[in-house]
């Protein structure tokens, strides 16, 4: 081959994730865009290498389990022949039937993995669903485990164990990968990591971005609010990608604050195997996928890197000149950084 030819084929983004094999590493995680298959075809239109979709909810499965068991009881004692009024268990389907006709439209219709999502805080009725996921063509499964622990009675490893039972009982259950959405706020994130790979999960998503409420103080309520992410947020999954990689054997996956191609390439600098997008996809529309790959590949091809392997890592801990003090150095930079204007 002419070497004049190869030199325009620019880099190879090609990344595995979850044993997946990704044509690059941006993402379109969930949001209102992947509601339908219309929104699923546009993403993986627009350039998506993998589309995440929205959760189902472990309310959603419960809400459905007594709606079924009010149902198929009321009135069973009024007659004799009451029980044949609803059909039998089997051939009743209880679950989310839209969520699972939407896994399965969208899966034939675009050509890139197609992420199913489990969202809830409890231990049960999740294998199931997981397994109903998998029939209904799902390539992965995240695992977004979401609670916060408001009971006295409920210690740090009581929380840390519901986590890694709750993976266990997916993993064991199915066959397609699990990743686990991780939060930010476990007090050793690295043993926690090490847990749940060691359940069965096939990689890590940093971090879980809580949704935390306001005051409406004319109307003395507790109200939702939901801002989106800004890259200012990408400091904290920053940090433990740059510690996790290469100490540990899960796919990594970088999420929050992702709005240009700049928070991409740092990620992946970092360590993370993927790069998620939610709000810059919300605020400028699918086709700014388009810009995140194009200015990774034109950063990449100004620094010579010539594969998204070649450059991942290279700014994590494990690369750092001197690991033992990177953490606490970086503390103190930051501190003396700043610039007081009065001063």
């Amino acid at each position: 081959m002419d070497p004049s030819m190869t030199r325009n084929i620019g880099p190879n983004l090609v990344t595995p994730w979850l044993g997946l094999s990704l044509k690059h590493p941006v993402v379109a995680s969930a949001s209102p865009l992947c509601q339908t298959v219309t929104g699923v075809a546009q993403l993986a239109k627009a350039g998506a290498a993998a589309v995440i979709l929205p959760s189902l909810f472990e309310e959603q499965l419960h809400h459905d389990a007594a709606a079924f068991e009010f149902l198929s009881s009321a009135g069973c004692d009024s007659s004799a022949e009451s029980s044949s009024y609803f059909p039998s268990f089997p051939e009743f389907d209880r679950g989310p039937t839209d969520y699972l006709k939407l896994i399965r439209d969208a899966r034939a219709a675009i050509d890139v993995p197609l992420i199913a999502s489990l969202n809830g805080t409890t231990d049960s009725g999740w294998t199931d669903y997981a397994r109903e996921i998998e029939k209904a063509g799902a390539d992965a499964l995240e695992l977004n485990v979401y609670g916060l622990p408001v009971d006295e009675d409920q210690n740090a490893r009581m929380v840390e164990d519901r986590y890694v039972s709750i993976v266990k009982q997916v993993t064991q259950s199915i066959r397609i990968p699990v990743s686990v959405k991780m939060n930010p706020y476990f007090s050793s994130p690295m043993e926690m990591a090490d847990r749940l790979i060691e359940a069965g999960a096939s990689g890590l998503v940093l971090f879980n971005r809580f949704y935390q409420p306001d005051f409406d103080l004319e109307k003395m309520e507790v109200v939702p609010s939901l801002q989106l992410s800004s890259p200012s947020e990408i400091r904290l999954p920053l940090l433990w990608l740059s510690v996790l990689f290469g100490r540990t054997s899960g796919s990594l996956a970088a999420s929050t604050g992702v709005e240009t191609s700049s928070e991409v390439i740092k990620y992946l600098l970092a360590g993370a195997d993927v790069v998620m997008t939610t709000s810059a996809l919300l605020r400028h529309g699918p086709e700014h996928l388009r810009t995140l790959t194009d200015g990774l590949t034109q950063w990449m091809t100004q620094r010579g890197y010539e594969s998204v392997g070649q450059m991942r890592g290279a700014m994590s801990l494990r690369n750092a000149r001197n690991p033992s003090a990177f953490v606490r150095a970086n503390y103190m930079k930051t501190l003396a950084s700043y610039q007081h204007p009065f001063v």
